[in-house]
């Protein structure tokens, strides 16, 4: 099988690394700058939880028409890279290729084909004129969400921190060959996965993890553990995320769970620096309409309104243009 991953960073990278060990795959990553020149000199170099570091040597290159067609693309970038993506990664598509979507928050493809208040409408905080859609439509895609840490420290260079697990599934729900055929692989590499039949319902719990932590760590420079441990910013994030709930109820992606049950669970990872955190640091466009953005839109097409989202959206996205 074929697979090219698009984005050798943190997630991509240790996908990439852990499929360039199995037989049956021939891997290769669509990179550029200083990442692409990282993976094409020395490989790309993984440390793993246990602190064994590998060196991955698959082919890479900036160009889609030079790595050619694929029966999968994994698309492993932040949301706000996603247009790019669709605009390069043209020379990796054939009639039949898949493309797995590992993107966090609210993807592109979240409402194509699903029922209820939301059905056929589009979600302009996300895919902007529909121009991702266009390119990789709802047909190509997997569904797919990530549960593992991992941060790039140097280009091509990733410490893969905790968790193993991946959950992938096709938007109707079905049992597909291809979907059959990815996740063998995928475990083969030694990753943990779980096919599932409600991939929305997957990725709008880790979104209801996300959508208030990492803006509010990346607007307080604050790590999970002081977040959560400050009575009154746990109660503004309980609150944001009540809002998310209600929407995910009208929308068909039900959460059982109440924000203190979430919290527990994040409290288990220990005090970490998120993502948004990592890239507000770093002085990288921040992943907010795919996380706060989408919730407010989705909010506002299914008659929920969402005063601490909106809130948390603001603040963050006035923080990120003021840095």
């Amino acid at each position: 099988m074929r697979i090219c991953v698009v984005g050798a960073g943190a997630i991509g990278g240790v996908i990439a690394a852990r499929l360039a060990g199995v037989a049956d795959a021939d891997v290769s990553v669509l990179a550029r700058g200083a990442t692409l020149a990282a993976v094409t000199d020395r490989g790309l170099r993984v440390t793993s939880p246990a602190g064994e570091t590998v060196t991955a040597r698959v082919a890479a290159s900036a160009d889609a028409a030079e790595l050619g067609e694929q029966d999968v693309v994994i698309v492993a970038v932040k949301a706000q890279s996603m247009a790019g993506v669709a605009a390069s990664a043209g020379g990796l598509l054939g009639p039949s290729t898949a493309v797995l979507s590992t993107v966090n928050g609210v993807p592109w493809w979240f409402l194509d084909g699903f029922g209820g208040p939301a059905a056929g409408r589009h979600l302009d905080s996300v895919d902007p004129g529909g121009f991702i859609a266009s390119v990789l439509p709802a047909a190509r895609v997997i569904g797919g969400t990530v549960h593992l840490s991992a941060s790039s420290p140097a280009p091509g260079v990733v410490s893969w921190r905790s968790g193993n697990g991946l959950i992938v599934g096709e938007l109707d729900g079905a049992a597909s060959p291809r979907l059959a055929a990815l996740a063998g692989l995928l475990r083969a590499g030694g990753l943990d996965v779980t096919v599932s039949a409600r991939i929305r319902d997957d990725v709008w719990y880790k979104l209801w993890g996300n959508l208030t932590l990492n803006p509010i760590c990346a607007l307080t420079n604050a790590s999970t553990g002081p977040a959560l441990d400050d009575d009154l910013v746990r109660g503004f994030v309980s609150a944001a995320m009540l809002e998310a709930k209600a929407i995910g109820m009208r929308i068909g992606c039900p959460i059982a769970q109440s924000p203190e049950d979430r919290h527990a669970v994040t409290r288990k990872l220990g005090d970490f620096v998120p993502s948004m955190l990592q890239d507000a640091r770093a002085g990288r466009p921040l992943e907010l309409d795919a996380l706060t953005g989408a919730v407010r839109e989705l909010g506002s097409l299914v008659g929920v309104p969402t005063p601490f989202v909106d809130a948390i959206h603001g603040l963050t996205r006035l923080r990120a243009n003021a840095r």
